[in-house]
This record gives C-alpha cells, structure tokens and sequence, in this order.
C-alpha cells in the first residue's frame, strides 16, 4: 500500500521585507571611456542616459559586496541571519563555475548550513529569484529568503569595444523575503527566447579563451537588443500588471533593469505610465549593473524618498538568454 506523501505549508502572502544595496568606491565618468571608443560624453549621455559608473577595486569582490548588500538587507528586514532558510545569489560575473559563491555569503553572513545557490538568469536574475524567494515563504521551505543581485562586469567589459564599453558597472542588492498578511509580490510573467540567444553574450566560450589566451568579454547587438527590450518587454510588463489585477494608474513606481534610459522610456510610454508614476533612473551614475540593478534602484529611491515603504511598483528584468520576468511588488 503505498502512503499519501505530507506537503508543507507556509504563509499565506510573502513580501519584500527590507533592502539594502552595495556602490563600488571606484567612480569612472564618461571622461574615463572615451577616448577608447572614439566616443564623447554627450553621446554616451544620450544614448544610454549614463553620466557615470562604480567599478569595484580588487577588494571589492562579488562575495564581499553580495555580503555588504545582504547585511544591509537583513538590518532593514530587522531579520537576523540566522532566521533565513536559504540565499540566493544572481550573478553572471562569478567567473568561478563552482562552487557557488551563495555558500560562502551565507556563512560569512552567519547564515551557515542554510540551502544556497546561484541563479544564472542575467539581467532577469533578481526578478527570477524574487519569485524563488517567495514561493519558498509561501510553501513553508523557508520563513525568509534573501535574495542576492550582483555583479562585476568591469571584469568582463572590453573597453574598446564601442557598443559596450560604457554602458557596465558593478555593485550589489539584496533584499529579504518573508510572510506578510497581506499580498506583496504579484505573480511573475517570465520566460526566455532562446532563438536570440548570440544577442548578447560572451564573445568567447571559456574554453576557447583557454586555448587562444583571448578574456572572454560581453558583446551585444545594440540595436536587436533595443526593439527586442523596448516592445517585446512593455508587453509582458502589461502582463504582470494584468496579472497582478493592477492598472498602471495604480501604481508609484516603476523600477525596470536599468538597461538604457530609452528603453525605460520606451516602455514607460508603451504602458501608458501617468506622470505620477516615479521612474527609476539610477543608471544615470551607476551604469547597467545586471542583476544588480533592480535593488539598487529601489534601494536609491527609498533613500532619496522618491518612494516609500507600502508604494506599489512594477518590476521587471530582461537580458541574456534572453530572459525576462517582471511582477508587481509593494515596495519594503
């Protein structure tokens, strides 16, 4: 005979209970990119919106900003590291394959023997361990989560390369995940185009750039990029509005991946955004920081009181693979 298998149960409702973010000390203007790239500030300004980025210095590794971040997340959750049940660390610049860099952010954190693991989701990444985290809380194999968005992409940036070479910064955010009474993360809209897969990608595999010496930099086709993020994605952020029950008058924010400043406006204006709506803008004087970049924007806005604690603000990620997520979340 065989026996009915037990299921557990967790909260009703999860949400974001705290955010916290880690900025490089290194700042490096458009000044600084240039003349690499037979370039000018006033055409990187128009072009992506950026001013500046943070690059990280060699001491400041993916591990030691993903444990800043994640420590300032837990600090503003009032949670303590030993309350979480798992880390989730998205990167794609931890350019060892194993093992995963969570392991180790959750025992320097104090949070050692919990379940941890990497998320190779891109720019999507945050978005796509945003809904790990909450369907963990929901289901009982954690009371809280933290969820973990960093990168290094110095590391992997050409700076000759034009198309690219201005556009990536590095830096870390995290947030914490756990029950709520009441609703806080709407249902996620993701999924992948694996047709356009060479969009944006590595130019060298690493086993190629073992044998010809070569580092494997970030390449990207600019312009199939932009039409793909700036329609494609304002559709599946409808989605989520959709899904989520929530108009776009509804809503005070709307912190996107900070890609480029005219996709967030392209999509902005597809959706129809009122003029109440804040935007995130963070891009301005951090760069594209991928996996990074949704909790540093939230956290930027929190911290300039562009928004506040109970707002409700759609997200959404997209990027290599290509990926994208987005849902609707009250802000922490």
């Amino acid at each position: 005979m065989t026996s009915a298998i037990r299921t557990s149960t967790g909260a009703e409702h999860a949400r974001i209970l705290g955010v916290g973010g880690y900025r490089p000390s290194r700042i490096v203007p458009n000044a600084e990119i240039v003349e690499r790239i037979d370039s000018s500030d006033e055409w990187i300004r128009t072009r992506s919106g950026i001013v500046s980025r943070r690059w990280a210095t060699p001491e400041e590794t993916v591990a030691a900003m993903s444990v800043a971040a994640g420590g300032k997340a837990l600090a503003a959750a009032g949670i303590q590291a030993d309350q979480l049940g798992c880390v989730l660390v998205s990167t794609v610049s931890h350019l060892a394959q194993t093992p995963a860099i969570a392991t180790s952010v959750a025992t320097e954190l104090g949070a050692g023997g919990v379940a941890a693991f990497d998320i190779s989701a891109a720019c999507a990444g945050f978005c796509y361990g945003l809904e790990l985290a909450q369907s963990m809380v929901r289901t009982g194999s954690a009371t809280y989560v933290l969820v973990v968005g960093v990168e290094r992409l110095s590391d992997l940036t050409d700076p000759d390369d034009r198309s690219t070479a201005f556009l990536f910064g590095d830096g870390a955010g995290a947030v914490v995940v756990g029950p709520a009474e009441e609703p806080g993360i709407g249902p996620v809209v993701w999924g992948s185009d694996g047709s356009q897969a060479d969009v944006i990608r590595q130019k060298q595999t690493w086993e190629q750039a073992l044998a010809s010496g070569e580092f494997p930099h970030l390449t990207m086709e600019g312009n199939q990029v932009f039409r793909w993020a700036s329609y494609a994605m304002a559709k599946v952020a409808q989605e989520a509005l959709d899904r989520a029950g929530v108009r776009p008058e509804d809503l005070d924010a709307f912190i996107p991946h900070q890609a480029n400043n005219r996709i967030t406006d392209a999509m902005a204006k597809a959706l129809k955004l009122p003029d109440h709506v804040v935007i995130a803008r963070d891009i301005a004087e951090q760069g594209n920081t991928s996996a990074a970049s949704i909790p540093l924007a939230m956290e930027r806005m929190l911290a300039t009181a562009e928004v506040k604690s109970g707002d409700t603000a759609l997200v959404i990620g997209f990027g290599a693979g290509l990926v994208y997520a987005a849902q609707v979340i009250t802000v922490p």
